[in-house]
C-alpha cells in the first residue's frame, strides 16, 4: 500500500518536514516514491507547501494519507478539491469524448 506520511529533515531543535509518497513497508527516512512539498512548523505562521495537482494523482491512484499528512493536505485545500472531484461527478476537466 502507497502512504502519504511527512519525512522529518533538519537540524536538531529545528524540524522541518517534507510531504511523500512512500511504500508502506518503507522505514521512516527511507526510499521515497515522490515528494509533494514540504512543511515548516518553526515559522510564524507554520508554512505548509504542497504541490496540489501531484498530491491529487496520488489520492486518485489510491495513495492513502497519514493523519498528519490529512491534516496538512486539509490545510492546504487539497483533500477538498478531491472531495468536489469524487462527489462534483461532470463539473471537473473534461470528460466530454
Amino acid at each position: 500500500m502507497v502512504k502519504i506520511r511527512l519525512m522529518r529533515v533538519g537540524k536538531r531543535k529545528q524540524p522541518s518536514y517534507r510531504i511523500v509518497v512512500m511504500d508502506s513497508r518503507t522505514k521512516q527516512g527511507g526510499r521515497t516514491v515522490a515528494t509533494l512539498g514540504h512543511y515548516n512548523p518553526l515559522a510564524e505562521p507554520a508554512e505548509v507547501t504542497v504541490d496540489t495537482e501531484a498530491a491529487l494523482t496520488w489520492l486518485r491512484r489510491g495513495a492513502q494519507p497519514s493523519d498528519a499528512a490529512r491534516r496538512l493536505l486539509g490545510k492546504a485545500g487539497v483533500l477538498q478539491a478531491w472531495n468536489e472531484g469524487r462527489s462534483g461527478g461532470g463539473t471537473g476537466e473534461g470528460d466530454a469524448g
